[in-house]
């Protein structure tokens, strides 16, 4: 994964009250709690962000794409400067050069837009091509085949995109659906991040890995591997190409579990909550996921011996992986912000734990996602969770999701643009090893848990 471009200045990095205008994790911040509280404003005054947060019709027949953008052209447009302007504004003030980001990123907002395009086709799903996952995968070949000129990748901000999208992704988290998600959603959730954790760093370590590298791969397994990678690297210390080691393996393992996990479903015949459930426990990316329990909702009313519904699946899948897994990116990047400072940095003789040290490898834009939350639980916390989905979901929720999806269609794209299959060549076979450990347990605790031990509720899931 390429590194980040640093400003050219000698001048020392940005401290105390400058930080909140010169560092990239604040400017994630502002741009999502900025969209999330214009998204409260309209929501409150009866409108919503629909009209900004423009994506791509579904579609069957190319003539639809066309006759859409040739109805919705000036909200595409209007989105492209939206984003232009923001991520230039927060790049300029962190002391980056703007004539490279600019026509770099007006060529990634075109691509976004095809590739959100081929994720909106109604064979998509039967394909398991979720737009993020698709720009993914378009990224890996290219940068795995022809490659694209050095200047572009100026615009090729993975990690500034998906601190945005993790921001608003704490928008679609609210308290309040947690709470009606019930306990078991949350505990099957927590016992698989934990445990998942533990054996990838426990392995990691037997092998002789950095206890750094060994902890971005854990939380790349126990939660939502590519965000949570890039959360808690900088929180550890780690080095950029244990990152990128880490992202390519969790990529790997994610495309194969979008296969392997609902043809697996199918031959056990699992209800769909089930499978849902499963799927939820067992991937490592939301967009992966999400392909593999539309597929397996898919196969409802049409596979005999598989009941349930094409909406269980689904929402088991979100219950426990987008609601219950991926609110432990911020637990993990708190914490193991804290462990690397008090525990595994040297300190001086007679010295104690310095704690500005810990809020300095903070992830700062983790905080973005526990405001965006809280905004979002207050304004929701007297609606019930049918009125959730009847009318927050798609005048308030909705919109900042449609957006999130393009900064995550963004970020996708742009590590796949840079990520090299000859990095994890490089770094030998211990890390995959010690991930593909935590891989099989993680596949047969979520097993477990889902078929078992929380079976009958996933398989009555909503009725």
């Amino acid at each position: 994964m390429a590194t980040t471009t640093e400003p050219t200045s000698a001048a020392p990095p940005p401290s105390g009250w400058s930080e909140l205008w010169r560092k990239e994790d604040w400017w994630a911040i502002w741009i999502g709690l900025s969209i999330v509280a214009a998204a409260c404003i309209l929501f409150w005054n009866g409108s919503s962000l629909r009209w900004l947060a423009v994506v791509p019709p579904e579609w069957s027949h190319i003539s639809q794409v066309a006759d859409d953008l040739a109805r919705n052209w000036v909200r595409y447009l209007a989105l492209y400067l939206f984003w232009l302007a923001v991520f230039s504004l927060a790049l300029a003030a962190v002391g980056q050069k703007l004539r490279a980001f600019v026509p770099a990123f007006t060529l990634l907002y075109i691509a976004a837009y095809v590739i959100f395009v081929i994720g909106r086709w109604e064979e998509a799903t039967h394909y398991n091509m979720e737009a993020p996952l698709v720009a993914l995968l378009l990224g890996l070949v290219l940068a795995n085949t022809v490659g694209l000129p050095r200047q572009l990748d100026a615009g090729f901000r993975g990690e500034f995109y998906v601190k945005t999208g993790i921001v608003l992704l704490g928008a679609t988290l609210p308290l309040s659906l947690i709470a009606l998600a019930g306990p078991v959603a949350i505990l099957q959730a927590s016992t698989v991040s934990i445990v998942t954790f533990g054996v990838i760093y426990w392995t990691a370590k037997r092998f002789g890995l950095d206890r750094r590298f060994a902890a971005i791969l854990g939380v790349g397994g126990a939660t939502c591997g590519v965000s949570a990678a890039i959360a808690v690297a900088g929180a550890v210390g780690a080095k950029k190409e244990d990152t990128a080691v880490t992202i390519t393996i969790v990529v790997l393992w994610a495309l194969v579990m979008i296969f392997t996990l609902p043809i697996a479903s199918r031959a056990l015949l699992l209800p769909t909550g089930v499978a849902g459930a499963w799927i939820g426990t067992s991937e490592f990316a939301d967009a992966a996921g999400i392909a593999a329990a539309h597929a397996y909702g898919g196969y409802a009313g049409k596979i005999p011996g598989i009941t349930g519904t094409a909406d269980q699946a689904l929402h088991a899948f979100t219950l426990v992986k987008v609601v219950g897994r991926d609110l432990w990116i911020g637990i993990w990047a708190v914490g193991l912000a804290i462990v690397a400072t008090t525990r595994w940095e040297t300190q001086p003789a007679g010295s104690a734990p310095d704690a500005r040290e810990v809020w300095r490898r903070f992830p700062k834009f983790v905080i973005g996602l526990f405001v965006a939350s809280a905004i979002i639980t207050a304004i929701t916390a007297s609606y019930s969770l049918a009125d959730y989905e009847r009318i927050v979901a798609p005048g308030l929720t909705g919109p900042i999701k449609d957006l999130r999806s393009w900064t995550f269609i963004f970020c996708f794209f742009s590590i796949g643009l840079t990520t090299r299959f000859r990095d994890l060549a490089a770094a030998g076979p211990k890390p995959f090893a010690a991930f593909t450990v935590g891989v099989a347990v993680n596949v047969s605790i979520g097993f477990l848990l889902s078929a078992y031990v929380f079976g009958k509720h996933w398989a009555t899931l909503g009725q």
